[in-house]
């Protein structure tokens, strides 16, 4: 029997990654994202490689009876639940005194409150078939400060809190729980702004050139999705890449001051440089 695995957020970066290396692997997949259309277009390049299988759904994470409906139909399609990756998000930042309770409700809703869903559904299942992999998107974002993106970052900080709590809870019922916490990665989410149905907030720069300005750059997709792939294969609890990334980790553990000194100080320079700052 082939394995099942879900992934969300799969229309593109790393979900649509994700799906092409998981079907490459034989993996029968079930992949949802808001882009419906987005979704079926990888679904269908799987499908015509011949190496794996795969249908796209349209999911809103927001919604818990969605996700549960999904994964319900999944384990009664092919008798089990394998791997669920609960990877779709949204990038909310800016200037923290511009944003509102509306962003700091959407990137809760999505970021958070859409792996909690991700979770609640799978969990049981995999529970009473006595294993599974629960494998959660969070961020560098949920292990260092990072300012300007106070509502992204506190979701990501809360996805791996709660990834690592279950997974003491849940590793020795078979059911393991992994953390991604990828630094700035090459994905679209790099060049997207706000969901145009939130209001405007002043940026210092858009987040690409943010990012390859940092130490490290942008990392390449391919070797992040080998990062996972293996981080799955081996069961880590938390995955943190590139090695930039995991190097930025280790000083603010040594030293929370030290880093946050350094943070701080970037932020300044950054906060400088706001779009139509008096």
């Amino acid at each position: 029997m082939a394995r099942t695995a879900i992934i969300t957020g799969a229309a593109s970066g790393i979900g649509a990654g994700l799906a092409r290396a998981l079907g490459d692997r034989g993996v029968a997949l079930v992949l949802a994202d808001v882009d419906t259309l987005g979704v079926e277009l990888i679904a269908d390049e799987i499908n015509r490689s011949g190496r794996g299988s795969a249908r796209g759904v349209h999911l809103d994470v927001r919604d818990a009876a969605a996700v549960q409906r999904l994964v319900d139909d999944t384990v009664e399609q092919h008798g089990r639940l394998d791997m669920i990756f609960n990877n779709a998000g949204i990038g909310v930042g800016g200037d923290t005194l511009d944003l509102t309770v509306e962003h700091w409700d959407r990137c809760i809703d999505v970021n958070l409150r859409g792996v909690i869903h991700g979770v609640q559904a799978a969990l049981p299942h995999m529970v009473a078939q006595g294993e599974g992999y629960i494998v959660n998107t969070a961020s560098l974002a949920g292990l260092l400060p990072s300012p300007f993106l106070a509502p992204y970052a506190a979701t990501k900080h809360a996805v791996v809190g709660l990834t690592l709590s279950l997974r003491a809870e849940f590793e020795e019922r078979g059911v393991h729980f992994i953390a991604l916490c990828p630094g700035f990665t090459d994905t679209p989410i790099l060049d997207k702004t706000m969901p145009s149905d939130l209001p405007a907030v002043r940026v210092s720069e858009p987040v690409r050139g943010m990012a390859e300005a940092m130490p490290g750059g942008v990392y390449e997709l391919d070797r992040l999705i080998a990062d996972i792939v293996r981080a799955v294969e081996r069961n880590e609890p938390v995955m943190v890449a590139p090695a930039s990334a995991r190097t930025a980790w280790r000083a603010f553990r040594l030293s929370p001051a030290r880093m946050i000194g350094l943070i701080t100080r970037g932020a300044s320079r950054k906060a400088s440089r706001f779009v139509g700052s008096e």
